[in-house]
C-alpha cells in the first residue's frame, strides 16, 4: 500500500504511533510530505527512523528548505566569536528559522556526532520536490505546500522550490481534474469552511494532510489505494 504523512515536525512518539496504526512494513511505500523537521522534541529521531527506511520516501518542506541552509553554515562549533563573523544575511536567515521552531533542531544536531551530523545533510539534500503517481484507480500530485503561478500546461518540473514549499493552495479551486493533489504545510484547522478541524480534509481534487501535530492536533496519514485515513491517537 502506499501511504502519505506530513508536517511531522519532530512529534516522533506521534510518528511511531502512526507507523504501528497503518501496520507499515515493508511492502507499503511512505511519502512523507515535508516539515519533518523543527518544533516537536524529536526531529533527529524522527530523520534517522527515516533514513533507515528505503520505502520511505521523503520529500522537501518550507522547514528542510531553512535547516538546510542554516546548518551547513553552523557545522562549526558555535561560540561568540563564530556568531560575530556569521554574515548579515546568514544570521537573519538563523533568526527566521530559530523563530519558526528551529531549536529543537538545532540542538538534535549538535548532539550528533560529526560523522552522523554529515549523514542527515546529506539525506535532506535527497529530499525530492514532488511526486506524480498512481495508486489504485486515482492519480496524484504530492507535494508539501503548493503551485504557486499554477498554469494547467505548466509541467511540475518547471516550478521552482519556492513556488512548491512556501505556497498554500486555494482550495476551492481544481488544479488537475484528472489528478488529485496531496498537501501538507496549512494545518486542516486552517483551512476556511472546514467542518472538521485536525482532520484530513478533501475537496475539489485536494487531499490536505496536516492535521496540526505539534500544534495539539494529530498526525494524519492516509491510504492512497483505499482512501482509509489514519491518525496518532
Amino acid at each position: 500500500m502506499t501511504y502519505c504523512i506530513s508536517d511531522i515536525h519532530g512529534e516522533y512518539r506521534k510518528y511511531q504511533c502512526l507507523l504501528e496504526k497503518i501496520a507499515f512494513c515493508n511492502c507499503d511505500t511512505l511519502y512523507v510530505l515535508g516539515d519533518v523537521v523543527d518544533r516537536g522534541p524529536q526531529p533527529m529521531e524522527v530523520l534517522r527512523d527515516m533514513m533507515g527506511r528505503a520505502n520511505v520516501i521523503p520529500l522537501l518542506g518550507n522547514h528542510e528548505f531553512m535547516a538546510m541552509y542554516c546548518l551547513k553554515k553552523l557545522l562549526t562549533e558555535i561560540t561568540e566569536k563564530s556568531i560575530r563573523l556569521l554574515e548579515q544575511e546568514t544570521l537573519s536567515g538563523l533568526l527566521n528559522w530559530l523563530s519558526q521552531g528551529g531549536k529543537t533542531t538545532l540542538k538534535g544536531f549538535h548532539a550528533l556526532s560529526r560523522e552522523e551530523r554529515a549523514q542527515v545533510l546529506d539525506y535532506l539534500g535527497e529530499f525530492q520536490l514532488y511526486a506524480a503517481l498512481k495508486a489504485g484507480p486515482r492519480e496524484y500530485v504530492l507535494i508539501h505546500g503548493g503551485l504557486e503561478n499554477f498554469r494547467p500546461e505548466r509541467a511540475l518540473e518547471d516550478y521552482s522550490p519556492e513556488e512548491m514549499i512556501w505556497a498554500r493552495p486555494d482550495y476551492d479551486r481544481v488544479y488537475f481534474p484528472d489528478r488529485y493533489l496531496v498537501t501538507g504545510h496549512t494545518p486542516t484547522r486552517a483551512i476556511p469552511g472546514n467542518p472538521q478541524p485536525d482532520r484530513i480534509y478533501q475537496a475539489n481534487h485536494h487531499i490536505a494532510i496536516d492535521c496540526g501535530a505539534p500544534f495539539g492536533g494529530r498526525l494524519s496519514a492516509i491510504c492512497l489505494e483505499t482512501g482509509d485515513e489514519f491518525y496518532s491517537d
